[in-house]
């Protein structure tokens, strides 16, 4: 056995800044952080683009936002049978077997995008605008969840709820980083935007090899249930395949019933906020372009492009440098001195004052502001409360029960969403502020499953508790 270090390194010392960290810990805390790093990264080098691309897929009779939240309903449909898939693999492959394949799969998929999208080898190729909407949508939850998953199975609850929030730092980091580094790139007279699906695979090819990394470092002979605990580690769990499906797993827990419909909730609420976000800045352009006398068909359609693609990327890199903040300062001390039930409630509480404020001045300025501060709450805060939640959870749980509901029910909430829309523009007309009023209604729905979730959250780790003690 190799003895466990009874001093802080002085990587430690320095990580003490964001939370606690104790001897032993920090060489895979710092590897944990690079991987998501770099998977936010990859993220948030292909998103701005798939707003760009969804603003010029025009189809007939449907407003652009309408357009887009119709897409996102397709996510949920396409999720359901990739869902059933993923659950298949979990139970076929080790833990780091499936996250290679699955990121693999990823990245080919981008080498795809890249031949068919706009002025590039085709001038437009109808629809794909769309397909890359659904493709993106998928990837961003999916490859993510599947991150967290394995972070959950790696660390001890104990542990995790000291970790997470630095690891959750690196995941918030990566996604301001990806912003201002695409921005740059694009700005730049060397660089065509049309490289950056390329660029997105070189981070994703490196976030393999440090979970294979990591993988090594809980499975190799050194490593034993004497030493784990002191490194942060937990010997790997094998997910031991029970034979049901991912659905029926997340079905079969009070626990996880609740944490698919706060998740669901949150999904609805977030894609109505956004879809509207979408609607205002379309509405704004509109407006700008015949300021500008904009009319020629070809100039307008560059303008609505360039438009929504400049507006999108400097709102992610500020809701990205909110997020950096908070979960950098505020998340791992409201976790240790608030609680998970703290932590969970931030988002909601965030929303419900959002909303009623775009409610009450539904402008643009307004609408960008109070969306900036819903969406840095939720990628540091809030994203730290959905991981740490999954800790008292079992292997299976963890990774045929989250991925289904990070994915699946997260697009069922943009499905919903999108009859949401439907119903409020083509039935009932609803303006701008009714659509914000219904999201306030939603959050109180919200924060009622809330207190499900933190309550089957304490049973669950008091049973945990409790059997370790015997």
């Amino acid at each position: 056995m190799n003895p466990l270090p009874a001093k802080r390194s002085r990587l430690e010392r320095f990580l003490c800044l964001f939370t606690e960290v104790r001897p032993g810990e920090g060489v895979t805390a710092l590897l944990m952080f690079a991987n998501v790093f770099l998977i936010l990264c990859a993220y948030y080098f292909i998103k701005p683009m798939r707003e760009g691309w969804i603003a010029v897929s025009d189809i007939s009779g449907l407003t652009k936002m309408e357009v887009k939240a119709y897409s996102s309903f397709g996510q949920s449909l396409l999720l359901v049978p990739t869902v059933w898939f993923y659950g298949r693999l979990s139970g076929r492959y080790r833990r780091s077997s499936l996250i290679s394949r699955a990121t693999i799969f990823c990245m080919l998929n981008m080498g795809v995008f890249w031949v068919i999208q706009p002025g590039l080898f085709i001038e437009n190729l109808p629809y794909t605008g769309i397909i890359f909407y659904l493709w993106v949508g998928m990837f961003g939850v999916f490859v993510v969840a599947q991150f967290w998953a394995f972070a959950a199975d790696v660390y001890s609850e104990e542990h995790g709820n000291r970790l997470f929030p630095l690891i959750a730092i690196g995941a918030t980091a990566g996604a301001a980083s990806g912003s201002w580094i695409t921005g740059m790139l694009v700005d730049s007279r060397f660089f065509n935007a049309h490289w950056l699906l390329i660029v997105a695979m070189l981070p994703l090819a490196a976030s393999i090899v440090i979970s294979r990394v990591v993988d090594q470092r809980i499975t190799s002979p050194g490593s034993n249930t004497q030493s784990a605990p002191a490194t942060g580690m937990r010997q790997a769990e094998v997910v031991q395949d029970s034979g049901r499906s991912a659905i029926s797993i997340v079905f079969a827990s009070r626990f996880l019933i609740a944490t698919a419909v706060i998740t669901l909730l949150l999904s609805w609420v977030n894609t109505n906020g956004e879809n509207l976000l979408f609607r205002v800045v379309q509405e704004f352009l509109r407006s700008q372009a015949l300021r500008e006398g904009i009319s020629d068909a070809g100039a307008l359609l560059a303008f609505t492009r360039d438009g929504t693609t400049g507006f999108y990327g400097d709102f992610f890199f500020w809701v990205n440098i909110g997020a950096l903040l908070l979960q950098a300062f505020v998340a791992s001390r409201l976790l240790k001195f608030g609680g998970f039930g703290v932590l969970l409630l931030a988002m909601p509480v965030v929303a419900l004052v959002s909303y009623a404020a775009m409610a009450f001045i539904p402008v643009l300025a307004v609408v960008k502001i109070m969306k900036i501060a819903e969406n840095s709450t939720d990628y540091s805060i809030n994203n730290t409360a959905r991981n740490v939640l999954w800790l008292p959870a079992t292997a299976e749980q963890k990774y045929k029960g989250k991925p289904t509901i990070d994915s699946l029910f997260v697009r069922l909430g943009d499905g919903i969403a999108a009859l949401t829309v439907l119903v409020g523009v083509q039935l009932l007309a609803l303006s701008t502020r009714s659509f914000f009023i219904l999201n306030v209604g939603l959050v109180f729905l919200w924060i009622a499953f809330a207190f499900v979730v933190i309550r089957e959250h304490r049973r669950l780790a008091a049973m945990n508790r409790a059997a370790g003690e015997k």
